[in-house]
């Protein structure tokens, strides 16, 4: 079985694939969830020689199912935020190393040394509620940065610790309270890199992203905005530098499937429901078959559209009946 250090260290579209066909047949016969939801599709996973033939697994499993094939008890369970009713995903974190390898060598590859830059989070709703992977992750990259820090709506108190603050700076927030600054105080950032992250949580208006970045990029003063894109069922993040366009780390990959048939993966360039590969999600499911909309192009990147309608019911009925 792979180690998170070889993951991170993957270099070539071959290497990929031979990890992610090795995680796949490991993860069928060690996650009880996967290999009853392979078989109950009928498919002997020992055929399954490409990538393009692996199952997804349907992300909604992560809240009925322990999908979970570690060796002993789980060291963190993350979980998801959830409005209303809905019920939280659960995602079993063996070894908080593999997660903390995850998330400082993505944003390495994109952004370099998190040493580098001063981290300021404005993750209000985050901050609120327990088992958040994105504070968790933050709160370690502030640590490591050794400048920043996590402010709710303290925006005054923020603007003046920014200010005063000489280091690159990445403020990254969630849209709501992005926007509610922008209106508030419409701040004017330098050498800043603003960074979106986790849509507005029912406490604004939605709105298209490119209609959103340009509210924000008039308020602060900057050219682009940056986001970045990851959930509590996976491991790892992919990052945009601007017009939503994202890339994702070596060791992750977007795929397009069919709304109507989950099995018929779309080959680039494609627009469909979106399928992740997550390698580094060693010891829960590497798979995963989201319930949102996208588009992935010939380079390897890929944008986000929006969710699928009914998605909470569509794909996991094998499991839960």
């Amino acid at each position: 079985m792979f180690k998170a250090e070889e993951i991170v260290s993957i270099s070539s579209q071959a290497e990929f694939e031979r990890a992610a066909l090795e995680v796949f047949h490991f993860q069928v016969e060690k996650c009880a969830p996967y290999r009853q939801y392979i078989e109950l599709l009928g498919i002997d996973h020992h055929s399954v020689q490409s990538i393009e033939q692996i199952p997804f697994l349907p992300i909604e499993l992560f809240k009925t199912h322990d999908i979970y094939c570690g060796s002993h008890a789980p060291e963190k369970i993350f979980t998801s935020s959830n409005t209303g009713s809905t019920v939280a995903s659960r995602h079993m974190m063996s070894d908080l190393k593999i997660y903390e390898q995850a998330f400082f060598a993505s944003f390495e590859q994109f952004y370099g040394d998190v040493k580098d830059w001063s981290i300021y989070g404005l993750l209000p709703n985050y901050l609120q509620r327990e088992g958040s992977s994105l504070i968790y992750m933050v709160d370690r990259m502030i640590a490591r940065s050794g400048s920043g820090g996590f402010y709710l709506d303290e925006y005054e108190k923020m603007l003046a610790d920014m200010a005063a603050d000489p280091k690159p700076k990445i403020l990254l927030g969630v849209s709501y309270a992005l926007w509610d600054l922008a209106e508030q105080y419409a701040p004017k950032l330098t050498n800043t890199i603003v960074m979106e992250t986790g849509g507005m949580k029912g406490k604004r208006e939605e709105l298209p992203k490119a209609e959103f970045h340009k509210i924000l990029t008039s308020a602060f003063g900057v050219e682009k905005i940056h986001s970045e894109y990851g959930m509590a069922e996976l491991t790892s993040q992919a990052y945009s530098a601007g017009n939503g366009i994202f890339r994702a780390p070596r060791w992750m990959k977007v795929m397009i499937r069919d709304v109507n048939n989950p099995l018929m993966i779309h080959p680039a360039p494609a627009r469909g429901a979106v399928n992740i590969i997550d390698l580094m999600n060693i010891t829960s499911c590497a798979f995963v078959a989201t319930q949102d909309v996208g588009r992935t192009f010939s380079d390897g990147s890929f944008a986000i559209d929006g969710r699928l309608s009914g998605s909470d019911i569509r794909g996991c009925n094998l499991l839960v009946q």
